[in-house]
């Protein structure tokens, strides 16, 4: 039978304050980003919060309302068709997107393809120009009547290619996104990639496994976190739809409205219809279907990482 004796007093201290001090010496360490995430992410947010609960009115000022903006909300037509748009945006133009830098990565990594670090820095250098430029650029080509698709036009002799008709508008905002951001996905997965232990592939070899059974069975397995990574941001990025929109929105005046997209739609509502309150209530809904959307993958995910 054995006892344990309990450490000396002394002994006891000298831990708790060693404890004390490892502990101090982290916040060190955390406190400046703590300090800076609290005041420029859970501050803003926690203001957008409160603004939702206000409403502007002409008797009383700014009146707290409840939420009576959010049930305003829930019943907006133009919040819900911008939602709708960009929600089918995502369903098509993100696999889209996926896929084809799952291709370019795998073709990048698998040693048959000449001058492979060229074709990478092509395929990312997208990424490197600033998105204003992007869009401004792609403008310019899809003006009809001064640009590329203007020119291809006039040798055709008729209106062949309008990028900028209603029904066209989503394709060619789909296409500068997918244009930008194939390179940035790409390099996510090639890194990936990258990662995988070269013992796998001789096994592979001394099983008799061709090329697209390797893909199949040791690297699209290998990529299924990355995936649901470049997934995540890019359901982030289709419900944030602004940019594309709102520069080419004095290109098609009659195809970009105010409301095109749920960002667009807080924007114009805040700095053009100085409603903040409503705004911020807009942005407040449009933030949790995406976290909840991105969860949902998110925990999908690694559901089948588990598997």
């Amino acid at each position: 039978m054995t006892t344990t004796t309990a450490p000396p007093p002394a002994v006891r201290t000298a831990r708790k304050r060693r404890r004390t001090s490892v502990e101090q010496q982290g916040w060190f360490f955390v406190g400046p980003f703590a300090i800076v995430f609290a005041l420029v992410f859970l501050a803003p947010l926690a203001y957008a919060l409160y603004l939702s609960f206000f409403r502007e009115q002409i008797v009383g000022g700014n009146a707290f309302v409840g939420i009576e903006n959010y049930a305003t909300a829930f019943t907006d037509p133009k919040l819900w068709d911008g939602f709708v748009r960009v929600l089918l945006f995502l369903l098509v133009q993100v696999p889209i997107m996926l896929i084809l830098a799952l291709g370019a990565a795998l073709a990048i990594d698998s040693a048959r393809l000449h001058a492979a670090g060229f074709y990478r820095i092509v395929i990312f250098l997208p990424y490197a120009v600033p998105a204003v430029v992007a869009v401004l650029m792609w403008g310019y080509i899809y003006g009809d009547q001064f640009g590329l698709a203007g020119n291809i036009n006039d040798l055709l002799g008729a209106q062949v290619l309008r990028p900028f008709l209603p029904e066209w508008m989503m394709v060619s905002i789909g296409n500068i996104v997918t244009w930008q951001f194939v390179g940035y996905n790409m390099l996510i997965f090639y890194s990936s990639l990258k990662t995988i232990p070269g013992e796998l592939y001789e096994a592979a070899s001394l099983d008799g496994a061709g090329a697209w059974r390797t893909i199949l069975s040791i690297k699209i397995p290998a990529l299924r976190g990355s995936i649901v990574i470049a997934t995540i941001f890019s359901i982030i990025g289709s419900f944030q739809l602004f940019n594309e929109p709102n520069i080419l929105k004095p290109l098609a005046p009659n195809t970009i409205t105010t409301f095109f997209t749920p960002n667009m739609y807080a924007y114009n509502l805040s700095f053009a219809g100085q409603q903040y309150n409503y705004a911020a209530t807009v942005a407040i809904i449009m933030g949790v279907i995406t976290a909840l959307i991105a969860y949902v993958v998110q925990l999908r995910g690694s559901r089948q990482e588990m598997r």
